[in-house]
């Protein structure tokens, strides 16, 4: 079944936290043109496909004040290409927005009525619906975001508020990254003194007050690969990658100095953006100065993803992401479903003294305990640092990551040592909290067979004494060799000694 639809919250659309069908969205943006389906728990869907077409419909905009005929002509093939793509994969909630472009240039309605004719219902986003979607986007996949939410187009520039999982103060300027060579062609230093009379003007001159920057769009992740790839960042992973003023800097002089071919060559760096790179730098730059943000993290989640959550209803958006999302993939890829829950609330007596963080990221990694257990036996360890580093995870910065992955490499069989790169990601007192963790995993899948009943029947305890694993009578076969060598060794990773009582 495939059928539009025509709104948000704005529009009736609250949905409860139930699993949905697949979910479409078309955005049709002034650089480019994109179709994402999502699957999954609402609160965190995963990507089913992802395509786009550079049309570069905002390229010119400034000065003929419509969209060229190359534009229109690549616009349309796309439409007609996703909403067919849409049909085929049985997309039951389709949703398609128009940004900038669309709203701004003469011609704007005549890609409109193609859209309509292909049974596509476009909703024009205003400049300020943009800023709130994209920071609803940047508070999905951040909750605790707290700054301001930068979403560069290839039309305007949106800046929005964030802080306590609200949105607030937002403004839209004329400054999409395809606008930005006209104005720095009119010589040097008129890019800034732009920046500077629209933000003045706007009310938001020095309105960043030492605040991160949130960086939305695809310019500006761009930005943020080249800036890994120089600075042969370990990780490549692009969300909440943060990038310092003197960062940003020290790319544009980059990027004013090396030929596009090499450009070209930077893994993950889409060939597309290699033209407005330095574009997109000299805006960012003029921006951190005129805002006063202190830093910058970047976003892979942006207007789409806002558009989704804004349609959550409260208790659904309250959830917590990374919990949301290592939850499904324990669920679907372990043995025992309800397993890593379970796991967690068993060794959970061990750590009392985890702080609230550290203890989401201990009850993120057991629910990825057993997601290995299909891989060879030889390399389960690597599979599990594998999953930690490199999976679709948001609300987690790298030293997260490499605090599950410890857990999950030792968990696994690994021992107790830190893999490559994670001794570069996370402080060593952190991952070896992170050992005790894997060793308590390890003890609880062992002991359990990876099944409830154990796990529920018996318990864990600490005293600064003694490691004590408590088992009923009728449980004490379950104590064999194994269990025994695995209790002990997580006895003495924490200085203990380990102790069976009833």
């Amino acid at each position: 079944m495939f059928r539009k639809v025509p709104g948000g919250a704005a529009n009736g659309l609250v949905t409860d936290c139930a699993d949905e069908p697949r979910t479409g969205i078309i955005d049709i943006g002034s650089n480019s043109i994109r179709l994402v389906v999502y699957q999954g728990p609402e609160r965190l869907p995963a990507i089913l496909f992802n395509e786009k077409v550079m049309a570069g419909l905002g390229r010119g905009l400034a000065e003929t004040g419509a969209i060229s005929a190359d534009g229109l002509k690549m616009a349309s093939a796309a439409l007609a290409r996703f909403a067919a793509v849409a049909r085929e994969m049985e997309v039951q909630r389709l949703r398609t927005v128009a940004t900038a472009a669309v709203r701004d240039a003469s011609n704007g309605a005549t890609l409109l009525k193609t859209a309509r004719d292909l049974g596509l219902d476009v909703e024009l986003l205003s400049g300020e619906q943009e800023a709130i979607a994209a920071g609803q986007g940047v508070m999905s996949a951040i909750p605790d975001a707290d700054g301001i939410v930068g979403d560069l187009g290839g039309g305007s520039l949106e800046l929005v508020r964030v802080r306590n999982g609200q949105v607030s103060d937002r403004i839209s300027f004329p400054l999409g990254v395809l606008r930005i060579a006209a104005i720095r062609d009119k010589g040097p230093g008129t890019l800034e003194r732009q920046v500077h009379r629209m933000l003045k003007a706007g009310g938001w001159l020095g309105r960043g007050d030492g605040l991160p920057l949130y960086l939305v769009g695809g310019s500006w992740r761009a930005l943020g690969r080249l800036d890994m790839h120089v600075g042969q960042y370990p990780l490549p992973v692009i969300h909440q990658y943060t990038m310092e003023p003197a960062a940003i800097a020290r790319l544009g002089r980059t990027i004013s100095h090396v030929n596009k071919q090499w450009l070209r060559g930077v893994p993950g760096l889409s060939s597309a953006r290699v033209t407005t790179l330095g574009d997109g730098a000299a805006l960012l730059s003029a921006l951190l100065k005129h805002l006063g943000s202190s830093t910058t993290i970047v976003s892979a989640f942006g207007l789409r993803e806002g558009l989704l959550y804004g349609a959550l209803g409260a208790e659904c958006r309250a959830l917590d992401p990374l919990i949301v999302a290592t939850r499904e993939e324990g669920q679907r890829h372990g043995r025992f479903p309800e397993h890593g829950d379970l796991l967690d609330r068993w060794i959970a007596p061990l750590f009392d003294r985890d702080t609230p963080a550290m203890a989401r990221l201990r009850h993120a990694a057991c629910h990825l305990s057993d997601v290995g257990w299909r891989a060879n036996p030889e390399f389960r360890a690597e599979r599990g640092v594998e999953i930690a580093l490199h999976g679709n995870w948001v609300a987690i910065d790298a030293r997260g990551r490499a605090l599950m992955a410890q857990a999950l490499f030792t968990s696994l069989g690994g021992g107790t040592n830190a893999p490559a790169p994670l001794a570069v990601l996370a402080p060593a007192a952190d991952l070896k909290r992170a050992v005790a963790w894997g060793l308590a995993m390890r003890l609880g899948q062992r002991l359990s067979g990876g099944l409830a009943g154990p796990l529920q029947r018996s318990r864990l305890s600490e005293d600064g004494m003694l490691v004590a694993l408590h088992l009923s009578d009728g449980d004490r076969a379950l104590y064999g060799d194994a269990v025994e060598r695995r209790h002990i060794a997580l006895a003495n990773a924490v200085q203990r000694k380990a102790a069976v009582l009833g």
